[in-house]
């Protein structure tokens, strides 16, 4: 079979969702109070493949009245009722996994595989770890003559990105539901139909009306709405350090507590005694992922200068691996960026990094001729305060960056706003563990140590605030109290 016909028999074996006119509150399907729509495009083919509501202000005061009412009922329940309901909303969202990873593959450009395994698979991961989180009776905590408890937050208004879109809404609504929250939900406008397969599966769960409510919207009119609210207890934001900036002065303006998982430029140091074919292969695969749409990509490859040519060849040999195409073939491993914007974007980092002298080494590949494509890119030469190095791409770019030694390597590394995640590479397991603890940084990989997704997510400085996932990520939807006795 021709590959041309090959990719039209898969996608023809999956066609894109539909348009979507309701939005969900108070536990049912319910018309918007606008007639606002916001077309999502397939960033492959460039056509509208869909329509969802274009939410209004005033759909979120309704959202946010039901989670209030539903609010007392559901965190008063006991554990076991809340862990049941997740229990069935996981059985519920399971049945959807094949739909879920097609739906991101059109809406976002993921390749097929990759959204089946980490669009799909880790959303279902994280809910199964917070049903198991709700079930558990909270241990009483003695300080003194004084009883702390934990009770839950309130209302949660989450406002969610496109890169994870499922990913993002269960890390947040599932620990949310868990603590006893209830929730009013604003996906991305660019990804938001993957959210209406989670809210199918919640209506087919039973979970009590009010509890969990969707509002779609653009960030402008919904996202502001949302996070300025008065009825909103706590904001959980991810996204651009500039738009978490607005939502946390939105939020401050009544006090209310924000959780924000921002931005990255992650470092990957790569020792002088590390196995360096392996570091610099797994690092370029970790920049590549999702075509480089990732927060906590090391997107700074940082290796010694002596071994800086032979880094720079593996690189370029490692980045030619990563064929772009119809996320639909099962031999793309690169997709296209989100938007015709995220492209433009990229494209103008890589201009600035060229202008301040950085060089291509690799990344010269043929770009489809349709669809939001950048090819694969390893830059050299890159100033470590130039733009390259300092500003979050959000694209399949990697700068590779010599060091002169140790000290040299963690300098570069934490020469940077931001602190949200990094890797260390070394022989020497106790050698790799010293240079990690002396990184600012949320979360740091030894020797490619996998994903953890029961472990605290989230960053320094200007990554964000609070944490995600497990038991510190349930933590954020807690009040602390102290009672003296």
């Amino acid at each position: 079979m021709p590959a041309s016909a090959a990719r039209s028999a898969a996608r023809s074996a999956a066609p894109p969702p539909g348009d979507r006119d309701r939005i969900y509150l108070g536990g049912a399907w319910v018309a918007p109070a606008g007639t606002g729509a916001i077309a999502v495009e397939d960033p492959f083919t460039e056509q509208i493949i869909a329509h969802v509501p274009a939410g209004t202000p005033s759909d979120v005061d309704s959202a946010v009245a039901a989670a209030r009412a539903a609010w007392p009922g559901w965190a008063a329940a006991a554990p076991a009722v809340r862990a049941t309901h997740l229990d069935r909303l996981l059985a519920a969202l399971t049945a959807r996994e094949d739909a879920i990873a097609r739906t991101v593959a059109y809406e976002l450009g993921t390749p097929i595989r990759l959204a089946t395994l980490i669009q799909a698979g880790l959303p279902l991961t994280v809910l199964r770890g917070y049903a198991a989180l709700a079930a558990r009776e909270p241990e009483p905590e003695v300080v003194g003559n004084s009883l702390v408890v934990r009770e839950p937050a309130g209302v949660v208004g989450a406002i969610t990105p496109w890169n994870y879109p499922l990913h993002q809404v269960v890390a947040k609504v599932a620990a949310a539901l868990a603590a006893g929250c209830t929730v009013v939900l604003k996906p991305s406008e660019l990804t938001p139909l993957v959210a209406y397969l989670l809210f199918d599966a919640v209506h087919e769960a039973g979970l009590p009306p009010g509890v969990v409510n969707l509002v779609p919207g653009t960030g402008a009119e919904v996202g502001a709405a949302l996070a300025g609210h008065p009825g909103v207890d706590m904001v959980s934001f991810t996204g651009s350090t500039a738009t978490g900036r607005h939502i946390a002065h939105l939020a401050a303006d009544r006090v209310a507590r924000v959780a924000l998982e921002l931005g990255g430029k992650s470092a990957n140091v790569i020792l002088a005694d590390a196995d360096l074919p392996r570091a610099v292969r797994a690092g370029v695969g970790n920049v590549m992922v999702n075509s480089g749409q990732t927060c906590t990509a090391w997107t700074r490859m940082l290796v010694s200068h002596q071994l800086y040519p032979q880094a720079l060849e593996l690189a370029a040999a490692a980045v030619a691996g990563y064929p772009m195409g119809d996320p639909f073939e099962r031999g793309t491993r690169i997709g296209p960026l989100v938007s015709a914007a995220q492209r433009e974007r990229v494209r103008g980092y890589l201009a600035a990094g060229l202008a301040e002298g950085a060089r291509v080494v690799g990344g010269t590949a043929e770009v489809p001729a349709r669809g939001y494509f950048v090819p694969p890119t390893v830059l050299a030469d890159v100033d470590p305060a130039g733009t390259v190095a300092q500003e979050e791409i959000f694209g399949p770019v990697l700068a590779v960056i010599p060091y002169r030694d140790e000290d040299d390597a963690v300098r570069i590394a934490n020469d940077s706003r931001y602190g949200l995640a990094g890797a260390v590479w070394s022989a020497d397991p106790d050698r790799a563990l010293a240079v990690a603890r002396r990184l600012r940084t949320g979360a740091v990989d030894l020797n490619g140590a996998a994903f953890n997704p029961l472990a605290p997510f989230g960053g320094y400085r200007q990554s964000g605030l609070g944490r995600e996932l497990g038991t510190h990520g349930l933590a954020e939807f807690q009040q602390v109290k102290a009672i003296q006795r």
